[in-house]
């Protein structure tokens, strides 16, 4: 037996042949695995690669960037009734149509079976949203084999500052099937305003109910939107924390009178009762579609930044931002306003009580905040805090 000999030059030659065989084969698995056979476009897996990759640079630079999900609605129901031939024709059709509207700088995947994600950087939520409308429009009206009237249901979500992809991507599905569950042919943006007449109607049941809480509601707007613009939210963010301001005491409609103007100290029952408000009232605006971000500001406008409110002894940063500029304003209106149990108070006293519970009631960030824009409406001679 000898070793170390080479192999015959025939068998180099094979050897060499089915190496780049296997490379070939290799190479033609790794696409598969990246782009979607059926339309060329990316896969899941690789697109989310892209998405990270995005939303870093976006973030990085402070620079806009939009993700779409776009699922055809009527997939599955023309698929049993003409067989999977005619649905991969919409699919195809589909593609096509989307791969037409799109720049070089956009990321397109079909993301799953009826699914498509669309990355859209340098764009914000409003100028994608016309842009889908149109796509939408065309996808209605595609024509050629099965692919007759694709209507779509579409969510996009714009990157704001801290979310990273996973949320961004979570976002825009939650538009999606927001879209959906409203019948589709639709395009839904993600915190979009919430529904003003479900808002307006609300607050007149409020006002109807209870002319104090009502009116002090409508105060307590103009210091929380104040307060949230100047700590930089987004317009989005600031137009919900405009809603829970408004409807913030919503809860205190299952309240009774007796309890709601009792002009002296509530009993240890009463109290219990008094404190079910926010609950009650989360209660209330998570059954009207759209208010589901607002619910969960007014849910906790009354935990404190020392971990000791209700209804869940959240502490610090883990209160959502809205509910914590919303009771800084809530109680500045409150003590400068009077009550069955007392007059008000003084514009000097209310800020030396917010800044002596800074850091113990309140978030110290929000407080001083508030204090400044008090403090600007005062000097500019503005009348209403």
């Amino acid at each position: 037996m000898t070793f170390g000999r080479r192999p015959c030059p025939d068998l180099q030659g094979e050897l060499a042949l089915l190496r780049r065989r296997v490379a070939e084969l290799e190479a033609e698995r790794a696409q598969l695995l990246r782009h979607d056979p059926a339309t060329g476009l990316l896969t899941a897996r690789p697109f989310r690669v892209r998405l990270a990759e995005e939303v870093q640079r976006a973030g990085r630079h402070g620079r806009p960037l939009t993700l779409v999900v776009l699922v055809i609605d009527e997939l599955d129901s023309l698929t049993r009734r003409e067989g999977f031939r005619a649905g991969d024709e919409l699919i195809e059709t589909a593609a096509r149509t989307l791969r037409a509207r799109v720049r070089t700088s956009d990321v397109l995947a079909r993301t799953g079976q009826a699914e498509f994600a669309l990355l859209l950087p340098e764009t914000g939520a409003g100028e994608a949203g016309v842009a889908l409308q149109r796509v939408l429009l065309e996808l209605e009206q595609l024509a050629g084999g099965a692919s007759v009237g694709a209507g779509a249901s579409i969510g996009l979500a714009q990157l704001e500052r801290g979310m990273s992809a996973e949320v961004l991507y979570a976002e825009a599905r939650g538009a999606c099937e927001q879209a959906r569950a409203q019948g589709g042919g639709r395009v839904t943006q993600t915190g979009a305003a919430p529904r003003q007449d479900a808002i307006e109607a609300l607050a007149l049941a409020l006002l109807e109910r209870d002319r104090y809480t009502g009116e002090h509601s409508n105060a307590v707007i103009e210091m929380a939107v104040g307060v949230a613009r100047n700590l930089g939210c987004s317009e989005t963010e600031v137009e919900r924390i405009r809603a829970a301001a408004l409807l913030h005491d919503i809860g205190k409609v299952a309240i009774p009178d007796r309890i709601l103007h009792k002009p002296g100290p509530l009993t240890e029952e009463e109290w219990l009762l008094m404190r079910e408000h926010p609950v009650i009232g989360e209660r209330i605006l998570r059954a009207l579609p759209g208010l589901g971000a607002v619910a969960r500001i007014v849910r906790h406008e009354h935990e404190r930044w020392d971990g000791r409110g209700y209804p869940d002894g959240l502490a610090g940063e883990a209160i959502p931002l809205g509910s914590r500029i919303v009771i800084a304003a809530d109680t500045y209106h409150a003590i400068t306003s009077d009550r069955p149990y007392r007059a008000a108070r003084s514009h000097e006293e209310a800020v030396a009580e917010l800044t002596r519970c800074a850091g113990s009631q309140f978030d110290p960030r929000v407080t001083a905040t508030l204090v400044g824009f008090l403090y600007g409406r005062r000097q500019a001679g503005l009348a209403g805090v």
